[in-house]
């Protein structure tokens, strides 16, 4: 993840472009038209800075390295999705990541499973203080 920060006046800016649909301090969300033409641009051999800059962009503004991440990123998306999956580029909100939501069939089942955890936990503090007492 970038570490650049856009204050008000840049992200005005960068809003004014088309081929943007949101924009915050900390991120840039691109149309997915955009998306998809600058996918072709890019296999005719354009490189990823000169279709920024013929988009609209300033790429002091939004990082010399910004347009090829994106590009590999996006690539990587229509080769595995097509079109639909540039709609949302899979970055946030994945079905994969993350911690999994756990669904108790009724609450018997979560109470069982809550206090099995509780006394794991138990177990691991009193190894903790045991370890820490032979030091």
């Amino acid at each position: 993840m970038s570490k650049r920060i856009f204050n008000k006046e840049q992200i005005k800016s960068l809003l004014r472009n088309p081929n943007i649909s949101h924009c915050s301090e900390k991120s840039i969300s691109y149309k997915k038209d955009f998306k998809i033409l600058a996918i072709k641009e890019w296999r005719k051999g354009l490189p990823a800075q000169e279709i920024f800059r013929q988009a609209g962009f300033n790429t002091n503004i939004i990082g010399k390295k910004t347009p090829k991440e994106c590009l590999f990123r996006w690539r990587k998306i229509y080769n595995e999705r097509g079109k639909a999956g540039l709609e949302n580029d899979g970055r946030g909100k994945s079905k994969s990541g993350g911690r999994p939501k756990i669904k108790w069939k009724n609450d018997q089942d979560k109470i069982k499973y809550l206090e099995t955890e509780v006394a794991y936990l138990k177990a691991e503090n009193d190894f903790l203080v045991a370890l820490r007492k032979k030091r």
